[in-house]
């Protein structure tokens, strides 16, 4: 898919923002090594990476990578110097030691692995380089999606809406299918409408299991009655889109119809509440307490929701443990279910904007029982 140019993510302004943000962690530089992160900061997509920022010597930010991604790189990063290494993160560490002063250099200390250290230790040593273990700060900034970002995360919802509404509109969700059936072929309906790649393996789940959460498709056959819970995304420029939708085919029995209300209406409430400023674990409450009222309060059991983008499942999480507070332009899902064993479950989720000016949906597939 090609992106328009008003959707070309600012890596030059997203690096001068973690460098402001170095300043408060007591630290001179910071090698990004997690692939997800050198991608948000440089656009570089290659296998093999590492990101130096220094908080006040730009000039100074290197990406390096090895000969296998020469023209790759100088293609997706033209606006930063190269080193050539295969030990791209100890290279990055010596560049820093090379300054000529006592620097201290903040390492990724949730992407780095024991052996990796091992590498960085050996790289600083005879240098002044002070080794300094962070945690979560591009992920943070990450938190906030700019335009462009909300942009591509919009167009892989419209694509999975597109696929969906296809497959029910030719009747491909039906009795005598199988659930492997049924997800691969929305898989494909969403590569055709230009996904670069499905979000996670979907899931489509029949009859009782649909009471598994996240229930990997069988060859179990749908049948009439059933419940079918479906969740999937699409991939765009590497943002991802997240939706669950639950239907019914043939007659509805009472008992769905009660839950499927009741978690209806648990989302509509888990929506009302992303406000930015609010605190996580109140917005997953306002949802919550709909079920729990209601007396299936111990078949829900997981979090309200979780941050989409570059990744399928990022900062923030929205759950009954969760700290922090919901961000202005943060894009997240709000995904309660009640699921009932032996019998059947629920989950409606849509991925929506946090706003001042309310909430919006870039999932727009009806919220409605839909009976097949």
């Amino acid at each position: 898919m090609r992106v328009a140019p008003d959707t070309v993510p600012p890596f030059a302004a997203r690096r001068a923002a973690i460098a402001a943000a170095l300043a408060a962690q007591d630290v001179d530089a910071l090698v990004v090594s997690d692939l997800i992160n050198v991608r948000y900061l440089s656009g570089f997509t290659g296998s093999n990476a590492a990101v130096l920022i220094w908080r006040d010597h730009p000039a100074g930010d290197r990406i390096a990578t090895d000969g296998r991604y020469t023209e790759q790189v100088a293609e997706q990063s033209p606006d930063l110097a190269v080193v050539g290494a295969r030990d791209t993160v100890g290279a990055l560490v010596a560049e820093a030691g090379r300054s000529g002063r006592s620097v201290r250099v903040g390492f990724e200390a949730d992407a780095v692995t024991v052996a990796v250290f091992g590498e960085l230790c050996t790289a600083v040593e005879s240098t002044a380089v002070t080794l300094v273990p962070l945690r979560g700060t591009v992920q943070t900034l990450r938190e906030v999606k700019d335009a462009g970002e909300t942009a591509l995360v919009e167009a892989a919802c419209r694509i999975g809406d597109d696929a969906l509404a296809a497959l029910i509109e030719r009747g491909a969700i039906a009795p005598g299918r199988t659930e492997r059936e049924v997800a691969r072929e929305l898989e494909w309906e969403m590569y055709a409408r230009g996904a670069a790649a499905i979000a996670f393996e979907t899931i489509v789940a029949t009859g009782a299991n649909s009471a598994i959460p996240h229930h990997r498709p069988t060859t179990a056959v749908l049948a009439d009655g059933d419940f079918v819970k479906i969740d999937f995304g699409a991939v765009v420029a590497g943002y991802h889109s997240d939706m669950t939708r639950t239907l019914v085919l043939g007659e509805s029995a009472a008992w769905q119809r009660e839950i499927y209300e009741i978690v209806r209406q648990a989302q509509a409430a888990g929506c009302a509440a992303l406000v930015p400023g609010a605190a996580l674990a109140e917005v997953d409450a306002a949802a919550r307490e709909v079920i729990v009222a209601a007396g299936y309060g111990e078949q829900y059991v997981h979090g309200l929701g979780h941050g989409v983008g570059l990744q399928i499942h990022e900062a923030p999480g929205i759950g009954s443990a969760a700290r922090g507070t919901l961000r202005d332009g943060a894009i997240v899902t709000v995904e309660p279910g009640i699921y009932l064993p032996g019998r059947g479950g629920v989950r409606i989720e849509d991925t929506l904007v946090v706003s001042d000016a309310g909430p919006r949906s870039l999932t727009s597939a009806p919220r409605a029982l839909r009976i097949l």
